[in-house]
């Protein structure tokens, strides 16, 4: 647009800026971290969950204490699958019983068959005597770590009224991360 006068050529006149003034260097710096460290903890789940599958890793949650003080209620232990072969007596393993709850204690007797399969018996470090009879595995998930405490987070986060709520956080953080901005005029 310009604008012509009696005393001399036409001048532009800049047209006011459009849109939002922009924001400080220091909310963009803060955005920009924290949009940094969350797709950092993304990463990091994706290469957990492609670990734990490719390695066979699982999580187990203590909800007895049966095996305290080594494991105490409300743990939280990361096992790992094993065969009947690789079973040592002193080993922390769950096995599946027959009533579909598995149970996680020490060994105290392994017996090889030569099926590949072994007995072993356990029995929890609290507990006065040893589980009734013996256990025929051809594989077992062997306690490889433990936190105490973890259970009771795993636990609240496994409410369907968090989960829904986390969901919807993501979800508008990324609604908000792709939100098409207006352009920022600099001077």
């Amino acid at each position: 647009m310009h604008t012509t006068n009696d005393t001399g050529p036409a001048t532009p006149i800049d047209p006011a800026p459009a849109g939002p003034p922009p924001r400080s260097p220091i909310l963009r710096v803060l955005e920009n971290t924290i949009m940094n460290v969350l797709a950092a903890a993304g990463l990091v789940c994706i290469v957990l969950v492609i670990w734990a599958f490719v390695g066979n890793y699982s999580l187990i949650m203590f909800k007895t204490g049966s095996m305290s003080p080594t494991i105490p209620q409300g743990s939280l232990a990361r096992v790992h699958q094993i065969p009947a072969s690789e079973i040592s007596v002193g080993d922390i393993v769950t096995v599946d019983r027959e009533t579909g709850r598995p149970v996680t204690h020490r060994v105290t007797e392994v017996h090889p068959r030569a099926d590949g399969h072994a007995l072993i018996a356990m029995k929890g470090d609290a507990n006065p005597n040893p589980d009734p009879g013996m256990y025929r595995v051809a594989e077992v998930r062997e306690v490889v770590w433990h936190a105490t405490g973890l259970a009771k987070g795993v636990v609240w986060l496994a409410n369907p009224y968090v989960l829904g709520t986390i969901t919807i956080c993501a979800s508008l953080l990324v609604l908000w991360a792709f939100w098409p901005r207006s352009p920022r005029i600099r001077e």
